[in-house]
């Protein structure tokens, strides 16, 4: 179900990009110009916020990782603070740091409500062994170079 999920947010900027093209084929001069600029806008945007393939970890072994000072991810499918971090890291970033979806793991969804106040507020990055909650990107970089 997770997997669904996380495709929710990308298909919903598909669909608007539809209305907005359906929108420029009735629309004349500078107006269809416009919508289709903004499908075009819709469609970046869905792109960006899709899934992309982590190496997922379970809590138990995310609890390991960073005992060995290793950054922590905790994320969830269709997140747009997890995607823009996602992002931001690159490809290196993604498989340097150990990734866990609190979707498919209980233990680190209690995990992340016991140091969000009971919210499961991703990210949640555990750097140093102190969680962060949706840290700048650049601070996450720093730790992985670091």
């Amino acid at each position: 179900m997770g997997r669904v999920k996380g495709w929710l947010v990308p298909i919903a900027y598909v669909v608007m990009a539809a209305t907005q093209v359906a929108l420029a084929v009735r629309s004349s001069g500078a107006t269809r110009l416009v919508t289709a600029a903004f499908a075009v806008a819709l469609l970046a945007l869905g792109a960006f916020f899709r899934p992309r393939r982590l190496r997922l970890a379970a809590h138990a072994d995310a609890v390991a990782a960073a005992a060995q000072g290793r950054v922590v991810i905790y994320q969830r499918p269709g997140c747009p603070f997890c995607a823009r971090l996602t992002a931001a890291l690159g490809r290196t970033g993604r498989e340097q740091a150990v990734w866990v979806d609190i979707w498919k793991d209980p233990q680190a969804a209690a995990y992340v409500r016991s140091v969000n106040d009971g919210n499961e507020t991703v990210p949640t990055v555990v750097i140093d062994g102190t969680a962060h909650t949706n840290p700048p990107p650049a601070r996450v970089k720093a730790a992985l170079r670091g």
